[in-house]
């Protein structure tokens, strides 16, 4: 139940502190039971007495792990403060429901996400709940007991203490909250009181003149009928069980039931008591908190906590048995979101819901709702390599049928990661973890399909990812740094400039180049920043390189530009910042943008190109004749230099040349010139090669025939011995 605001006394304003929210919780949880209570306490006193105990609801409640059995504590802390009125659980249950999450959500180290605080609320309450009737049940019991043996024991004493004992007893055995027994110790009940007659359906002959051991039930714990043999032998006193009995209208009763052993005065077993209280109802509200925890409220598919328990089960088992697990994540779920309406998007994954569960009906299969869009499909069994493959199939079969949804029919469709293999091998996180990879790998291989699990791109994915969360730290500590590889003019073989190329000395992997690394900061965002370090750094260099030797004329310096730095707002602003702080001329900086990047740019991309090349900055079209672009488009691009990619030359290597590579180097190189255009060619590894290209025209040239990638103070001291 909820407590509404203005009966607990609710503030108008939040509280500053976690501290003072802790005691504000206190005051209404205080206000809140306090009529029920028998203390003798103030008000302000019950108000001090509850603080520790709210402040152990909120630890309970940041608990990592979680655990919700100290939470039990609270509610025999209450039978023992003598709030044990019913209502005084009712109103606590109330008051947690309503307002713990409210002002003790903040309080821990890391705030909780609303749907982890709510399920952790239900699972307190379940626990309050099953503490404050267990300390009310041991109480009450405790008492009932004594009184009851006090009442037996009393029939050995003198005839007149007798008859005032006996009425004693017959007054607490019929009055007794819970229900009382007798029986000989060959199981015939011989007395029983109204309360335990009313639990059996209300008749009398329900429960007289039956034997005990009729009471079976086949959810019965091994050891009840095991207690029982050594109690009516005499080896046991007593025992305390629960169990579960059939009335006569064929519905169940819980109980927790104790049993006692009765002697005569010598000591000789004589009867058998027994205590049983009614659990039935709070068995009912156990299973329905247990439920609610369990499940996904808007599907009623179970939820990521009952997943994660059945998937380290099947994980656990040591019988040699397997498990295949599907993770599904629906494509283009989020449009269907924004443009119908969240409403809409809830409708649409309970139809996807219902259709899934028809997917899963065969023993040891389940389907669950991890949240969101995502869902899991589990089977268990010896043959799990096959039946993983069809039951993916199946999802993506009922998937394929549209939605009618407000009158739109809607195609679903879904992209499956498939995780196969033996138990015991693996834990459920990292299980769910390698679905998750493969399952954005079928994602993004175009969807609507189901990829297997692989271990090595599982590790590739792993590893990205911790390149990715890298990033931002790396460029801070400077882990990057440029290397220069030589540009060289084919006529004279005279240094023309260098290109720079950033590389990452990374703690762990080493040195890793562009290709590992550029791509993760385009996905990021990282790469504007450290686009703008490698300009600023290259820039550096190039200045210091025209300072130091001026007698071989200046040095050309190429930086390349990713596709996102050519949309950042800043670029001309930066470029223009660099090159002032440094001294460097324009005319001394090459800016290197890929084809592809550009092929049907329009104005409003080419413009900041335009100011740059207005300026004198020079603008490369890198990777030429790899992006398929219209030929025509080279008089509108702002670019003095095509680059020519190293496919072109690798039909080179071999003696005779291919032809065709050289007719279409050629014809570009040609093409170019009538554009006032010089051609820098890449991936030149042999002298041959490099005499192909001077006489092709080509102006000049780069790679691993004049040198390698290396330190700035190597550009001046070229050597063609790095040549492969």
């Amino acid at each position: 139940m909820s407590i509404p605001a203005q009966s607990s006394g609710a503030p108008d304003a939040e509280p500053d502190g976690p501290e003072d929210r802790l005691r504000r919780f206190a005051t209404i949880w205080s206000r809140a039971i306090f009529p029920s209570t028998a203390t003798s306490l103030t008000r302000p006193e019950f108000e001090h007495h509850l603080l520790p105990l709210a402040r152990m609801l909120s630890d309970t409640l940041h608990a990592r792990p979680f655990d919700a059995v100290s939470a039990a504590g609270v509610g025999g802390a209450l039978v023992a403060a003598h709030c044990t009125d019913p209502d005084a659980l009712s109103s606590t249950l109330g008051v947690v429901d309503s307002y713990l999450v409210l002002y003790c959500g903040n309080n821990g180290p890391v705030a909780l996400a609303t749907e982890d605080s709510r399920s952790r609320c239900a699972r307190i309450q379940h626990a309050v709940a099953g503490g404050f009737s267990q300390a009310l049940r041991e109480r009450t019991l405790a008492e009932q007991e004594a009184i009851a043996r006090s009442a037996l024991a009393a029939r050995s004493h003198a005839e007149q203490a007798l008859h005032a004992t006996e009425a004693r007893f017959r007054a607490v055995f019929k009055d007794a909250a819970i229900g009382i027994g007798i029986a000989d110790l060959d199981g015939n009940v011989l007395e029983v009181n109204d309360t335990l007659t009313r639990m059996f359906g209300g008749l009398d002959h329900h429960v007289r003149g039956h034997r005990v051991n009729e009471w079976v039930h086949p959810e019965d714990s091994p050891k009840v009928w095991a207690y029982y043999n050594e109690l009516v032998s005499g080896e046991r006193d007593h025992y305390r069980i629960e169990k579960a009995f059939y009335r006569n209208d064929g519905t169940v009763l819980w109980t927790n039931l104790t049993v006692s052993l009765l002697r005569d005065a010598e000591g000789r077993p004589e009867y058998q008591l027994a205590l049983l209280e009614d659990t039935t109802e709070r068995r009912l509200l156990n299973l329905r908190l247990r439920y609610e925890a369990t499940h996904d409220a808007l599907t009623g598919l179970p939820n990521r906590t009952l997943f994660f328990e059945r998937l380290e089960k099947a994980l656990s088992a040591s019988d040699g048995s397997r498990f295949g697990l599907c993770y599904l994540d629906l494509d283009g779920f989020k449009a269907i979101n924004d443009s119908l309406g969240h409403a809409s998007g809830d409708r649409l994954l309970v139809e996807v819901a219902d259709r899934l569960q028809t997917c899963a009906t065969a023993r040891g299969e389940m389907v669950a709702r991890l949240g969101g869009d995502e869902f899991v499909a589990l089977t268990t069994g010896p043959d799990t390599a096959s039946e993983v493959d069809e039951l993916a199939c199946r999802i993506l079969g009922v998937l394929a049928t549209p939605i009618r949804l407000d009158g739109r029919e809607l195609t679903v469709r879904g992209s499956i990661g498939v995780v196969e293999g033996p138990a015991g091998e693996r834990s459920a996180a990292e299980v769910l973890r390698s679905a998750d990879i493969t399952m954005y790998r079928a994602k993004s291989a175009g969807g609507n399909r189901f990829e297997l699990a692989d271990a090595e791109a599982d590790a590739r994915a792993i590893t990205r990812h911790g390149l990715t969360t890298a990033l931002p730290a790396a460029l801070e500590r400077g882990e990057f740094f440029i290397e220069y590889q030589p540009l060289v003019h084919l006529g004279d073989g005279s240094v023309h400039g260098a290109e720079a190329l950033v590389r990452w000395c990374h703690p762990q992997h080493g040195v890793l180049g562009p290709d590992r690394f550029i791509a993760l900061a385009e996905h990021t965002g990282l790469i504007v920043p450290l686009g703008r370090w490698v300009l600023e750094e290259s820039v550096r260099q190039a200045n210091f390189w025209q300072e130091r030797h001026t007698d071989g004329g200046p040095l050309r310096i190429n930086v390349n530009l990713s596709p996102a730095q050519l949309h950042h707002p800043r670029l001309v602003s930066e470029t223009v910042d660099v090159l002032e702080r440094s001294g460097l001329e324009p005319a001394a900086l090459c800016l290197e943008v890929t084809e592809s990047a550009l092929i049907g740019a329009d104005d409003d991309l080419l413009k900041p190109l335009r100011q740059l090349a207005d300026m004198g900055v020079g603008i490369a079209l890198d990777d030429f004749g790899t992006g398929y672009s219209n030929l025509a488009n080279l008089r509108r691009l702002p670019v003095s230099v095509l680059k020519l990619d190293r496919s072109f030359t690798q039909g080179m290597q071999h003696h005779p040349a291919d032809p065709v590579d050289l007719k279409i180097v050629e014809g570009i190189v040609s093409l170019a010139h009538g554009l006032d255009l010089a051609v820098t060619v890449e991936g030149v590894e042999t002298g041959a090669q490099a005499e192909q290209l001077r006489e092709l025209g080509c102006d000049t040239a780069q790679g691993w025939y004049y040198g390698r990638p290396g330190a700035p103070d190597r550009i001046h001291s070229l050597l063609l011995a790095d040549a492969v």
